[in-house]
């Protein structure tokens, strides 16, 4: 079983060949296609690479599938006796990618 650790909008995943993720939107997608070359762990049937931070020449490509919303979350403002009241909302953006092959 080969998998790999990558890093992208400032989290890690791990990640194998055919898995589908959802990761902070992702602005540089040509053709539907994505490479992530912040790679920290490349783990194979017999080695394992860890990278001092990242592993140079090693990358993770994969197919953008789409840009999706994530759920809303509220956010509430509230003081007492003072009649002081806000309620706001947020939406992250996600991109969905498959990961196709690690290199």
């Amino acid at each position: 079983m080969k998998y790999a650790v990558v890093k992208t909008g400032g989290k890690q995943y791990r990640v194998s060949e055919g898995d589908v993720l959802s990761v902070e939107k992702l602005k540089n997608s040509k053709n539907g296609k994505v490479v992530l070359e912040d790679v920290l762990l490349v783990v194979s049937d017999k080695s394992v690479k860890i990278g001092k931070p990242y592993i140079t020449g090693s990358k993770v490509e994969a197919s953008l599938i789409e840009n999706i919303k994530g759920d809303k979350v509220r956010v509430s403002k509230f003081k007492s006796k003072v009649r002081y009241r806000r309620v706001t909302g947020f939406r992250a953006d996600y991109s969905k990618i498959r990961i196709e092959k690690i290199v």
